[in-house]
């Protein structure tokens, strides 16, 4: 028999017992042993609930209990998570996570303490919920040289965008429905603003790349400024507005990370992801092209990743999986040195002033909105934009980047 104790009974914390009772029989043929919840921490009661029975508040039982083999983090937060996680560690118990924040911020420790413990720190959840993503980059892409990750990584913006493309809705109106529908927390900041999807994109490059990325590091802009308007100027380009986490690897040592919104064309394996699904891109040097696609949040799906660690941690009891993640930092590029194509909504200025300051530039007007329009520039470094754009004295609406 093989103890877990699962730290917090929310939502994930709630499904990973659930899926460990609906499926147990196949849980426990492919872990090797009978997985048994000893132990549920949360400072909440649950009159009625069975999980009553092994429920307790104080974490101390859990780690002072030499028969807990395996530790699952799905609290969220950086602490007191953080210090659950390592002191678990520290006393030879394995852990797997579905905490984002933990992984990005303190990952590197973490794995450093399991290896060094021969235990493992697991983390299939903590970036696109259901999909497998982690797996297959610790894993089975082994044999590739990944040179870029590129994903929707949340689905409360994902599902906005979609709303506000497919509905012509404002952003306040749709933020409100994704709240009303419990996509969207009460305060939406980490969604909207992109920090979830950095978070995101700061682990899975830091796997792709075997170096830690930071997520401070990182560019990140969310999706409040878009409206309306920019998603019937998407329309007019045969093109969508997604929020991307995306990093990629330029020559040998060169790297960018960033999160913003992209115009995405109709021939990107993203331009049909919608709702509140995700998808992660990824392109090796080996097999090209390929994309993760599924449910990237709720209950059933995140703490299907979730129970899938558990079941990888019982058949390696005691005995550390190897990672493609080093403590060394991975350096970026400045934003000024990298290369797109942005497409640009001006008001005050003519086609003939645009055409002078960018050369070969793609002209969109929309004859609902007159006295501006829009122009989708050439390739060309950020830093070249910038000091193309001042000379146009301020008349720009928005600048959103072009995935190409």
């Amino acid at each position: 028999m093989i103890n877990i104790a699962v730290l917090g009974y929310g939502t994930v914390g709630s499904g990973v017992v659930e899926v460990i009772n609906t499926n147990h029989k196949s849980i426990n043929k492919r872990a090797g042993a009978e997985i048994n919840v000893k132990y549920v921490l949360d400072l909440r009661d649950f009159p009625g609930d069975p999980v009553e029975k092994v429920l307790v508040h104080d974490y101390e039982i859990i780690a002072n209990d030499p028969e807990v083999d395996i530790v699952v983090e799905v609290m969220g937060g950086i602490e007191p998570a953080y210090t659950f996680v390592k002191r678990a560690l520290e006393s030879g118990k394995s852990v797997c996570t579905s905490n984002k924040a933990l992984v990005a911020k303190h990952g590197p420790e973490l794995m450093e303490i399991a290896s060094a413990k021969n235990i493992n720190f697991l983390f299939e959840a903590s970036c696109g919920g259901g999909i497998p993503i982690i797996r297959a980059l610790n894993s089975s892409l082994t044999a590739d040289e990944i040179d870029e990750i590129t994903g929707i990584l949340n689905g409360t913006t994902n599902y906005m965008m979609y709303k506000m493309a497919t509905e012509g809705s404002e952003f306040d109106a749709v933020l409100k429905e994704a709240q009303q529908k419990g996509y969207a927390e009460a305060d939406p900041t980490a969604d909207v603003e992109g920090y979830d999807a950095c978070r995101k994109i700061a682990i899975l490059s830091s796997l792709a790349y075997g170096r830690f990325l930071n997520y401070e590091d990182i560019y990140t802009e969310g999706i409040t400024k878009i409206t309306p308007e920019d998603m019937e100027y998407a329309e007019e380009l045969g093109m969508t507005i997604k929020l991307l986490g995306t990093s990629r690897k330029i020559g040998d040592d060169s790297f960018y990370a960033m999160v913003a919104p992209f115009l995405v064309g109709q021939t990107s394996p993203l331009y049909s992801v919608n709702d509140v699904f995700n998808a992660v891109f990824v392109h090796g040097n080996v097999l090209g092209d390929a994309m993760f696609y599924g449910s990237g949040a709720g209950k059933l799906p995140t703490a299907s990743a979730v129970v899938a660690d558990v079941v990888d941690e019982a058949k390696h009891l005691h005995r550390n999986i190897m990672t493609n993640w080093s403590s060394r930092p991975l350096k970026l590029m400045t934003m000024d040195e990298v290369e797109g194509r942005f497409f640009v909504r001006v008001k005050g200025t003519t086609v003939e002033q645009v055409e002078t300051v960018f050369d070969n530039v793609q002209i969109v007007n929309l004859k609902n909105l007159p006295g501006e329009f829009g122009f989708i520039t050439e390739c060309m470094k950020q830093g070249t934009y910038e000091e193309k754009v001042h000379k146009l004295n301020g008349n720009v609406i928005t600048m959103i980047r072009v995935k190409d």
